[in-house]
């Protein structure tokens, strides 16, 4: 046996589905055996690739293990002469394979080796090639100097920027998204360290391969496609946290005490730095737009409040009494239009008119059961509501001018699709796209095999004509069908593509997903047809309100549930998570969160309904699923109500 391909999964089988296609066209001509390692993954990827893989050796797990424990369960099964450590959200070139080993074979200095790996945009991701991170490396990498000056032989270590990324290179430390090794060497030396759950083992795992006296090689003379981030995101303060102390574990492991103390310090202060700078940058991408029509609202309603006092009333009002009212209507008005959507991207016009009148009604129930001496005037009212409603269009107007792109108004947002491949594989993917969600504005047909014989397809051109088809129908999304298209020509067009506002999916062949572009975390970056209740704005927003309105609730009565909520602490610490938006008080185990649904870590999940304590893996599969497709506010409270002496978990 040649090659060892191993493959560890968790929550991710449209893109596993997607890799396992490319992997089964690079081994065609190796002897190869593929073991996908499943942690517990409650998404179908278990019967997918039982259904649509019989030839992978498939191990799965009844708990997340971890990357590194995962890896090495298939290691110690694997017979081949190299193992190849390869992660689910990639796409390898039919002839990837061939050449690493070939490569491999005639570099007998060769421990290990990683290839050129491009993101879903074409653009070459950094992360290819690295340095070791030793204290002053991490050093200017968390001062922001490595970003700085890239190409810096000094300050550019951590990702050897100065080292050209067209040439093969001996680097000190290889990514653990694709990483071949020499299965004699891993006998030698060790399997994968388990004390490192995610991020840090390929480090690990690279530094004792050059200390064994082997080199590691950077080889960009085939390139893979890797989509990242399927467990986390990289500016998610999970994330900071996960990955700096890896590196802390790294120090300890790796460096001389004075030196791992060093570099413990300069971690624990990048976490405190990332991580401050990461909820900052959450709450401010958050409150911008409502601060912002907050300060344009109560502006003019002071101009407004001036000019009638002295050219319409003749009368001046209480000062301090209109500053209080008017910071009263302002939250009325901005709280309706949240309820109302007119938040919600894309941006409808009509939900912010409607969110506004909303306010304006509760304003006027209120002012009406005020005392007489708390009235001032009901007309500053109603001159109000209009200015809230020129202003707050006004603004949104002014976004999709100027092009913002999460402030496009709907309507404006459809895409302009081109979709390559055979006539048959672009009907399959236009009645797939016409089931999901998308909102499509344009189609196009561009042949991967010749020219079009159907007069009622929109014929754009040939896949050699693909640049030109690009910027003559400005298309925004190229969708690339994998059946007759191979991956390589796929990744050069991708990478010979320079405009960035360009996307770009994948549809693999006989699948019901279409994948791409940026990250795999990245919401619309993958079409399918199971559509999630729980993932619409409106219900989105139900939710957040239903966390915070329990959460003040929960406050109110600390005195009395802390005697009810097993470990009292814990239960006090998620009030706070889940009123700064880390968690939600009903959500998904981690341990059993579908991929595809954007959604918080919950305190509770839906099995927490059941009063069982003995509850499958299969059931809660399918109370999750039961949960996110038939979402209501309704269960949220129920499940909360019957789950109160578990909200310290």
């Amino acid at each position: 046996m040649k090659l060892s391909v191993i493959i560890v999964n968790y929550n991710v089988e449209h893109f596993l589905e997607q890799c396992l296609h490319s992997v089964r066209k690079a081994v065609k001509n190796i002897p190869a055996e593929v073991f996908v390692v499943d942690n517990s993954s409650v998404d179908g990827s278990v019967e997918m690739v039982k259904n649509k893989f019989p030839e992978v050796k498939l191990i799965a797990n009844e708990k997340n293990t971890g990357f590194s424990r995962a890896n090495n369960q298939a290691i110690k099964e694997a017979k081949g002469e190299y193992i190849l450590l390869l992660n689910p959200d990639t796409v390898v070139q039919e002839d990837t394979f061939e050449k690493t080993i070939k490569f491999m074979d005639e570099h007998k200095d060769a421990g290990a080796l990683g290839v050129m790996m491009l993101d879903g945009k074409g653009n070459f991701l950094p992360e290819s090639k690295r340095g070791l991170p030793t204290p002053s490396v991490a050093f200017y990498k968390v001062f922001g100097l490595s970003v700085l000056f890239p190409k810096s032989k000094t300050f550019g270590k951590y990702h050897l920027g100065f080292l050209d990324k067209n040439k093969t290179h001996e680097v000190d430390i290889l990514a653990g998204a694709f990483m071949l090794i020499r299965k004699s060497i891993l006998d030698k030396i060790g399997l994968l360290d388990e004390t490192f759950f995610m991020y840090g083992e390929d480090i690990d795992l690279s530094y004792r391969i050059t200390l064994a006296g082997y080199k590691n090689y950077y080889f960009p003379e085939t390139r893979i496609i890797h989509y990242k981030g399927e467990s986390t995101k990289k500016s998610s303060v999970n994330y900071v946290l996960v990955f700096y102390n890896a590196m802390a574990i790294f120090a300890k492991k790796h460096f001389a005490k004075n030196q791992a103390k060093m570099f413990s310090l300069l971690i624990y202060f990048a976490i405190a730095l990332r991580a401050g700078i990461s909820i900052s940058k959450r709450f401010l991408k958050q409150i911008f737009v409502p601060l912002l029509d907050a300060s344009i609202l109560y502006a003019g309603l002071y101009f407004i409040k001036d000019y009638y006092e002295h050219n319409v009333k003749y009368v001046a009002y209480p000062e301090k009494l209109v500053l209080l009212a008017f910071g009263i209507y302002v939250f009325i008005w901005l709280f309706s239009v949240f309820l109302s959507g007119g938040y919600d991207k894309p941006i409808r016009l009509q939900k912010i008119v409607r969110g506004i009148f909303l306010g304006t009604g509760i304003i006027l129930a209120i002012y009406a059961l005020l005392p007489e001496e708390y009235r001032f005037s009901r007309a500053l009212i109603l001159i109000g509501t209009g200015w809230a409603t020129i202003a707050m269009l006004s603004t949104r107007m002014l976004f999709h001018l100027f092009g913002i792109k999460e402030f496009l108004l709907e309507g404006s947002a459809s895409k302009r699709l081109a979709i390559v491949g055979s006539e048959e594989e672009f009907k399959r993917v236009l009645a797939l796209l016409k089931e999901s969600s998308v909102k499509i504005g344009f189609t196009g047909f561009v042949s991967s095999e010749g020219n079009n014989s159907n007069p009622s397809i929109d014929f754009l051109g040939k896949f050699h004509q693909l640049q030109e088809i690009i910027e003559m129908y400005k298309i925004d999304e190229v969708i690339f069908c994998a059946k007759t298209i191979s991956s390589e020509k796929i990744i050069d067009a991708m990478s010979l593509q320079g405009n960035e506002n360009v996307e770009f999916k994948i549809a693999p062949q006989e699948s019901l997903s279409i994948i791409g572009s940026n990250s795999i975390d990245t919401a619309g970056d993958l079409y399918t047809l199971d559509i999630n209740s729980v993932n619409k704005p409106s219900n989105r927003r139900k939710k957040r309100i239903i966390d915070i309105s329990f959460s003040i609730i929960f406050i109110g009565l600390i005195p009395v549930l802390i005697f009810v909520a097993r470990n009292p602490i814990y239960f006090i610490g998620n009030i706070f998570k889940v009123l700064l938006g880390f968690n939600t008080w009903v959500g998904f185990n981690i341990n059993h969160q579908p991929s595809d649904i954007n959604h918080r870590a919950g305190i509770l999940s839906p099995s927490d309904s059941l009063k069982s304590n003995n509850i499958t893996p299969e059931v809660t599969e399918r109370l999750n699923k039961i949960y996110a497709k038939d979402y209501s506010v309704k269960n949220d409270v129920n499940i909360i109500l019957k789950g109160i002496r578990n909200l310290g978990r």
